[in-house]
């Protein structure tokens, strides 16, 4: 199939390559900046995040509903300036309350945002297949902006000096204006009208089919926290084997997924093939975590094989979920309602992402090895119904036939 191009698509590719080089730094100094910098506790800042996280969870669905009235385009580079607003906040010092604003404004929105670009890419692309490809390089670009940004942000925290923080913020202010400019370049697409006149978040959020796959499939999710908390807690408190190995397999993740997240939409190109490929996924996500399992107590050469062999089975799963979550949640929405939907599916996710920490922490800290299979078993648990979900949302999408006029007597 030949996929042809569309204007305004690659200003969004380029707009999130940079801002996610801003990111990448900012994710990469932000604990020492506010603990060291501004002198929080790091208390004070957990329950900032949680706050804002739980802001954002409740904020996707309107945000995604507000693009479905005034356009994507608008709101994207709303929120966009609000965010580079919210990260200058946190230039100007003060006490709590001005950093629980900054915080809330920034951190909050992220969801919105990402419900909100993921609409306007289908409201440019009106073929599924090109939507999904087109999703996939922008993750591809955001993991590349990650990995150049956090070099950067090492080389902050290398300097240690209050002017590089302050420099660092400022960077990533100027990234996110560049990504509102160039989002503001790109066409703005026509909205949907539906029935009554507008988008209702209520009918969105009724919509059993599509919350029961999008929510089933967020739980895979989970194998993001499986890599950024699971892994570390494991190696450093059940092994012999260095702490720096669980950084060699972000790198190998990240790498991967600059090489293979494009190829892997191949996997689902259509609902059903997409359903297929999330059981897949969790299959290969429980094995990563059997195998890891294996290495309690373990260390030297072949418990480092061991986990990077589990490292790329995760790869493989996570390539697969991620394809397989757009294959769902983008052709399964109503295209009168895109924000909205695709804010359910953000909001599914977010969810998924606040308690998996606490998740890998308690199976790890109570369970041990037993705590990495039953995170496998939930892998399991979570994909065996998405196949016949899938098939019920299809059904709920398809109209239905419209009966012939009775006969005039």
């Amino acid at each position: 199939m030949v996929v042809v191009a569309v204007p305004g698509l690659g200003r969004l590719l380029w707009g999130r390559g940079i801002s996610a080089l801003g990111d990448g730094m900012w994710f990469t100094i932000w604990a020492i900046y506010f603990t060291r910098e501004r002198g929080l506790s790091g208390a004070t800042v957990g329950l900032a995040m949680a706050l804002a996280a739980a802001c954002g969870l409740a904020a996707a669905v309107p945000l995604g509903a507000l693009a479905d009235r005034r356009g994507p385009r608008g709101v994207l580079v709303a929120i966009t300036v609000v965010r580079a607003a919210a990260m200058a906040g946190y230039l100007l010092g003060g006490g709590l309350l001005p950093f629980l604003v900054a915080t809330v404004g920034f951190v909050a929105l992220a969801n919105g945002a990402s419900a909100v670009r993921t609409a306007l890419v289908a409201a440019l692309v009106s073929d599924n297949i090109a939507r999904v490809r087109a999703l996939a390089q922008q993750r591809v670009v955001q993991h590349v902006g990650n990995a150049v940004g956090a070099g950067l942000g090492a080389l902050v925290l290398t300097a240690d000096r209050p002017a590089g923080y302050l420099l660092a913020i400022v960077s990533n202010v100027l990234t996110f204006l560049v990504l509102a400019v160039l989002t503001a370049t790109v066409p703005a697409p026509a909205t949907l009208p539906t029935a009554a006149g507008r988008p209702r978040v209520r009918a969105v959020l009724r919509d059993l089919p599509y919350a029961s796959v999008v929510g089933t499939t967020a739980l895979l999710s989970l194998c993001w926290a499986m890599l950024s908390t699971g892994l570390p807690l494991w190696i450093s408190g059940h092994t012999s084997l260095p702490l720096a190995l669980s950084g060699a397999v972000v790198v190998i993740s990240s790498l991967g997924i600059a090489a293979g997240q494009v190829p892997a939409t191949r996997l689902a190109r259509t609902p059903a093939a997409a359903a297929r490929t999330t059981v897949w996924s969790g299959v290969v996500l429980a094995a990563s975590c059997a195998l890891l399992a294996t290495t309690a107590g373990g260390g030297g050469t072949v418990a480092v094989a061991v986990v990077v062999a589990a490292a790329l089975l995760h790869l493989a799963g996570e390539l697969g979920y991620v394809s397989a979550a757009w294959g769902l949640s983008v052709p399964l929405m109503r295209e009168e309602a895109r924000g909205a939907y695709q804010g359910v599916a953000e909001s599914a996710t977010a969810a998924v992402q606040i308690v998996g920490p606490a998740v890998f922490t308690l199976a790890l800290g109570t369970g041990h090895a037993l705590g990495w299979l039953a995170v496998g078993a939930l892998f399991l648990l979570a994909v065996a119904p998405v196949p016949a979900l899938t098939r019920w949302a299809v059904r709920t999408r398809q109209p239905a036939e419209t009966p012939a006029p009775a006969p005039v007597s």
